[in-house]
């Protein structure tokens, strides 16, 4: 699905929202809701705990590379200052 088909939903969606008198419901409430929960399903989501996860995982990741960026450096200018001796 493209951010144009969400985009469209989410339009519609807000549109038929909008020209509820307050305290109404939605003609064809429960389809809507199929609907909506079919084209979500067939979305490729990840939960928030999911997400979370693998944020910290790449916040690690990225520490670990800068640590050896930093250890490869010395280590290139202990190789050179070696060298120029």
């Amino acid at each position: 699905m493209n951010e144009k088909f969400i985009e469209g939903l989410s339009q519609q969606f807000s549109s038929l929202v909008n020209n509820l008198p307050k305290g109404g419901e939605l003609p064809g409430q429960e389809q809507i809701k199929s609907l909506l929960q079919s084209a979500l399903a067939k979305l490729d989501l990840v939960s928030r705990d999911e997400f979370d996860a693998q944020a910290a995982v790449l916040t690690r990741t990225r520490q670990k590379v800068e640590a050896l960026e930093v250890r490869m450096a010395k280590l290139e200018q202990q190789l050179n200052d070696n060298s120029a001796r």
